[in-house]
């Protein structure tokens, strides 16, 4: 399909929803309706809400351009959704959305694929009334245990503390006492959900895009805050971006291929970012992959593209190719 066919389809460019995500989202989706409109397209942004599929319907959308980060935009609910009703999208498929949005899970397909990771332990918290209520360990829950009844985490502090299925940084907290993990725990659990507990990796922070089967680019962020968190991320000015990284050709060569491999495991598509730490022995321990990172100013993927000579437009349009070719 040519350029200029998509041009005559009609795009939606989805945004919003009602995850914790949701003003960056709107961001990402303005910057991307924007660049849209000023090349032609035929498109309209869509803030994602309970109607989501009547919308679609009734404006007779023929192709989504995913402008959604967290919750169900971006853990392969909304790419269900589309696929049901017919409707190409940007972005990596069900599967690949749904695993690199679960921590635990991505995490133990990276550690099979000799991707390094940091030791880690899940702690969950059962819905219903006595959430918080004493739970025995089950050991049949394959490395799970519940609070309040967890074994303190046989890895050195700092830890981590972080949602196993939310992403930007959102309920990420840093326990550098032991004692505080309780009192953190309590602040970060709701029903049903489950937090990992990671071991911190002092280092450089690396991000790698991947667009389609090959390595864009990367940069190293150095935040003013202790650690990349969200408001490092979205506030103009509290974050200094090195593009390239500061690493030595090898172990930069090294955090390259193991992104693409992070990506190809799981099975991701179109464009990701892959977060890694690079620790001070120059070892590469994979975070997380997103395979809707945030598209704003102050985004890292666009800059990583604009270092490798492509503009935001053309990020944009080579977005839109991958995913009906």
């Amino acid at each position: 399909m040519s350029d200029i066919l998509v041009t005559d389809k009609k795009i939606a460019v989805l945004m919003g929803g009602t995850s914790e995500e949701r003003e960056v989202s709107l961001r990402s989706g303005q910057a991307i309706f924007n660049a849209l409109k000023e090349m032609g397209y035929n498109c309209q942004a869509v803030d994602v809400g309970p109607d989501i599929t009547d919308v679609l319907r009734k404006q007779q959308i023929e192709f989504a351009f995913l402008a959604l980060h967290g919750g169900k935009g971006e853990n392969g609910a909304m790419q269900g959704l589309l696929e049901v009703l017919g409707i190409p999208y940007t972005g990596s498929g069900i599967l690949a959305s749904a695993l690199a949005m679960d921590k635990e899970a991505s995490k133990k397909i990276f550690a099979f694929s000799g991707i390094p990771v940091a030791p880690s332990l899940i702690i969950a918290c059962k819905s219903g009334e006595d959430a918080l209520s004493s739970v025995a360990h089950d050991e049949d829950s394959a490395g799970i245990y519940y609070y309040p009844d967890f074994p303190m985490p046989n890895f050195l502090l700092p830890w981590v503390v972080k949602p196993a299925d939310e992403g930007s940084s959102i309920g990420v907290s840093m326990v550098k006492d032991a004692a505080e993990l309780r009192s953190c725990l309590e602040k970060t659990f709701v029903p049903g959900r489950r937090v990992m507990v990671e071991k911190y990796i002092r280092g450089r922070e690396i991000h790698i895009c991947i667009l389609g089967d090959r390595v864009l680019g990367g940069v190293e962020v150095r935040p003013s805050t202790e650690f990349y968190d969200y408001d490092a991320k979205y506030t103009a000015g509290m974050t200094e971006y090195v593009i390239p990284p500061e690493l030595d050709y090898e172990t930069y060569e090294r955090v390259k291929s193991l992104a693409l491999r992070a990506c190809m495991v799981i099975g991701c598509t179109g464009i990701s970012r892959v977060d890694f730490m690079v620790d001070d022995d120059g070892i590469p321990h994979i975070l997380e992959v997103n395979t809707l990172p945030g598209m704003t100013a102050t985004s890292l993927v666009p800059k990583i593209a604009a270092s490798a000579g492509m503009s935001f437009n053309d990020l944009i349009r080579e977005m839109i190719r991958l995913a009906i070719n």
